[in-house]
């Protein structure tokens, strides 16, 4: 039975404006990329062959983005509020504890929009979003061998980032 488009791709609007969210690092950019790619998504809902309309509207989000704002050089840094970010009311232990995890959170967030996009996405898609290798491979259009060394590069340059900003005194915990 053929199944309508509210029912099998708008589930997946909050996965598309995070990865757009991540890849633009603007949320009003992100809001037009998304509705770019959900119109087109409305427009060629029947080329959607089997189950995996996440991976088919990430794609579409992706390269909505590239058409939108081809690859730059030295992508200007943004940093996304988040008002709900971690704020957990059932477990958090105390208010000192909770700010310290804001800023761990926020100091990831920063050295993650450091990184160069190709490897960004990756991990975003991977970390963030929970796609397998095959379903990031079919996203980005690379093969899946592309995606194990280019998020493990990304990892490894996740983590230079971090230490760099430690050592410099960039992420601070409480006195």
């Amino acid at each position: 039975m053929p199944r309508s488009f509210e029912e099998v791709v708008l589930p997946h609007l909050d996965a598309a404006f995070n990865y757009a969210r991540w890849l633009t690092k603007n949320d009003a950019d992100a809001e037009d990329v998304v509705q770019d790619a959900y119109v087109r998504a409305l427009r060629f809902f029947s080329s959607l062959r089997g189950e995996d309309a996440r991976a088919w509207l990430l794609t579409i989000v992706r390269n909505t983005w590239y058409g939108r704002f081809p690859r730059r050089v030295g992508d200007r840094l943004t940093t996304i509020a988040y008002e709900d970010a971690d704020n957990r009311t059932d477990e958090s232990p105390d208010p000192e504890a909770q700010l310290i995890q804001q800023q761990t959170v926020e100091h990831v967030r920063r050295a993650l929009e450091m990184l160069p996009t190709d490897f960004r996405e990756v991990l975003v898609l991977r970390e963030l979003e929970g796609l397998s290798y095959k379903e990031i491979a079919a996203i980005v259009g690379i093969p899946i061998g592309t995606v194990m060394s280019r998020l493990a590069r990304a990892r490894e340059r996740l983590m230079g980032v971090l230490a760099a900003s430690d050592a410099s005194g960039g992420h601070r915990g409480l006195p």
